[in-house]
């Protein structure tokens, strides 16, 4: 008789390993990309550097063209990944893959999170003062408690 276990995909055990990175152009995102790096490296892992672009209501956005400012914002982050991978070519191999989801920067990386099969997340402490009280994408995804958060200051 033989025994038959049904497999399920376990996050970090199974499959190519991702590690998640948001960016969105500010400094502490940027040092959240390299310490990222620097993992997904070390781990032999898929760095799947993420930029969530807002969407904004027609009416807020007043007359200026959002998705091309956003779009504008994407493409620069890229050039700019590109430009690092570019340096430590040779010293340093990351497997890289660029994303670009829409909304609002928690529900857009938790998507992506759950779209990627992330293993972890890698995000900046947010530099907004408000954020300390309302709490920021970082605690939020902390409390989600699906993936291991990584919050790099």
């Amino acid at each position: 008789m033989t025994e038959q276990h049904s497999h399920q995909f376990e996050r970090g055990t199974d499959g190519p390993k991702v590690i998640l990175v948001g960016v969105d152009g500010s400094d502490s995102s940027l040092r959240a990309a390299a310490y990222a790096g620097g993992l997904a490296r070390r781990q032999h892992a898929l760095l799947a550097v993420v930029y969530v672009q807002p969407v904004m209501a027609a009416g807020a956005a007043l007359g200026v063209p959002v998705a091309e400012t956003t779009d504008e914002i994407a493409e620069e982050l890229v050039a700019q990944i590109r430009e690092a991978a570019e340096r430590v070519k040779g010293i340093f191999d990351v497997r890289w893959e660029f994303h670009t989801f829409r909304g609002d920067p928690y529900n857009g990386l938790v998507k992506a999170a759950e779209e990627l099969k992330a293993d972890a997340v890698v995000v900046g402490a947010s530099e907004q003062a408000g954020h300390r009280i309302v709490g920021s994408v970082a605690i939020r995804l902390v409390k989600a408690g699906r993936w291991p958060v990584t919050v790099v200051p």
